[in-house]
């Protein structure tokens, strides 16, 4: 009954978005960065850090409310849930991975592949190279030391990997880069910017021309290094070339 009133409500037939079968209650099949990207039919997504990202220009805020009721009844229906991010005038961003994996899976991908055949019967128009996500770095010779207050200011959690995270998932993650010894050439944080592959170096590119400088693209494709005129410090990062 609930797909039946989302059809009724946004025009469209379930049976003609996508025929495969969900196996949401099947084990979970781990997927690389690499392999997503190598898939056929997903040209709407981005693997950002750990998860997969797509916006959609839906046409008007009450458009983009009705593409994300409909994305929710996709996942409800595949029993596999995202996070959803809806923002004036008309964008919904998607936002997908599978915990049980600490990163993605197949579920993540049928899903996907769903929510674009969704946004093709809709008519919404994906938008994907504007994805992102921001992260704090803290150098440190100590993480456990300093980890607690970072956990407590922010009113964050401790991750499993050692990160401090927002449980809301509003704010950016904190993590804390070892050092072998205290660095006094320049500032103990930096701002990680991660972005689509196919938008890093236009992101680079900008970033200089706004006034900053290369300070190093010895990781590149994983990530450039960026200063601004101060010399503080952002990398733009991407999946790319992470092993």
């Amino acid at each position: 009954p609930f797909d039946e009133s989302i059809e009724q409500t946004f025009g469209f037939q379930w049976r003609d978005v996508s025929p495969m079968c969900f196996t949401s209650r099947m084990p979970y099949t781990a997927v690389t960065a690499d392999e997503f990207a190598a898939l056929e039919g997903l040209d709407d997504w981005r693997v950002i850090l750990r998860t997969i990202q797509a916006t959609f220009r839906c046409g008007s805020f009450p458009a983009a409310a009705a593409f994300a009721v409909a994305v929710a009844a996709g996942a409800e229906t595949a029993d596999h849930h995202h996070d959803i991010d809806i923002r004036y005038p008309d964008r919904v961003r998607v936002t997908m991975s599978t915990h049980a994996t600490g990163g993605l899976s197949t579920h993540d991908v049928e899903l996907a592949h769903r929510i674009s055949a969704i946004a093709v019967a809709t008519g919404v128009t994906p938008e994907p190279t504007t994805g992102q996500a921001v992260e704090i770095a803290i150098d440190t010779m100590d993480a456990d030391r300093i980890r607690p207050f970072w956990a407590a200011v922010m009113g964050y959690q401790v991750a499993k990997d050692g990160a401090v995270v927002d449980p809301q998932r509003h704010g950016p993650p904190i993590w804390f880069q070892d050092m072998d010894e205290p660095r006094t050439d320049r500032d103990r944080f930096h701002i990680d910017v991660t972005v689509p592959h196919d938008e890093a170096e236009t992101r680079v590119a900008a970033a200089i021309a706004a006034g900053g400088r290369l300070v190093s693209a010895e990781f590149a494709r994983s990530w450039w290094i960026l200063a601004d005129a101060d010399g503080n410090e952002a990398c733009v990062c991407t999946w790319q070339d992470r092993g």
